[in-house]
């Protein structure tokens, strides 16, 4: 079973810029996106039912602003929406398949001059509590935008970005808090010394061309599926976002 994440960052602008291409090409069986800034609706002409696809969609209240969504071929046995206490901004997608839960998400981002980092912290702790609820029913696959480089290897220049926003001491250890409740980071555990290895990139001063990245995209799965992960992908080779998609296999 092949799954991709991609945070589109529009998925208007990113159909633009040739989405329904790579969607084509990957033949995904589950496709998880964040950041689609739109309802269903306004997009317009796209038909991934059409594929094969069941298409869920989770717009924020704000328009233009944040929102995830999810096509699979495998009808879910159910989907919820958000997690409690935390409602409003689309963040939370979570489809219940027969063998395991699929939660895509896009965390909150700490934002400049870190204002929006004591909010973050919160959303943290209640998200690893939705996850560890959830992987007491049946084991967990975790995907999307992260926002925090967990380690220094997962950012180009680790000293630059020590007090920036998703390389705060605070959000590593929020990350390091959801792996040590019984989840791992799928392609640092199978590519652990894998360096340059990012998934995104500032706009300015030609970072992606230089590759002056990090690597906030992530599938993380409970301990106990680890065994069915075959492979890990980054496609950094993808356009169309400041994010490049990423990717796992997983047998069954």
């Amino acid at each position: 079973m092949l799954l991709i994440s991609w945070n589109v960052n529009g998925i208007r602008a990113c159909r633009a810029k040739g989405f329904d291409e790579a969607l084509r090409a990957w033949g995904a069986d589950i496709v998880c996106l964040q950041e689609v800034k739109a309802r269903r609706e306004q997009v317009e002409d796209w038909n991934p039912e059409d594929m094969g696809y069941h298409v869920y969609w989770h717009p924020a209240e704000r328009p233009g602003y944040s929102g995830t969504a999810v096509l699979t071929r495998r009808a879910p046995l159910s989907a919820r929406y958000d997690m409690e206490g935390h409602t409003g901004e689309g963040r939370i997608l979570t489809l219940e398949l027969e063998d395991f839960f699929l939660v895509n998400t896009y965390t909150p981002n700490a934002q400049r001059e870190l204002t929006r980092l004591e909010y973050r912290l919160v959303w943290q702790d209640a998200f690893r509590a939705h996850l560890t609820a959830l992987d007491a029913e049946k084991p967990v696959l975790v995907c999307g935008d992260l926002n925090v480089a967990h380690q220094e290897i997962d950012i180009a220049r680790p000293k630059a970005n020590r007090r920036n926003a998703g390389f705060t001491d605070e959000e590593r250890g929020k990350m390091t808090d959801l792996l040590g409740a019984g989840f791992a980071d799928t392609f640092r555990a199978l590519y652990p010394g894998r360096r340059d290895a990012y998934t995104w990139w500032s706009y300015m001063g030609g970072a992606r061309a230089r590759n002056i990245g990090w690597r906030i995209d992530y599938f993380l799965a409970s301990h106990r599926l680890m065994p069915r992960v075959e492979d890990a992908m980054i496609y950094p080779e993808t356009e169309g976002s400041d994010h490049c998609p990423v990717g796992m296999r997983l047998i069954g």
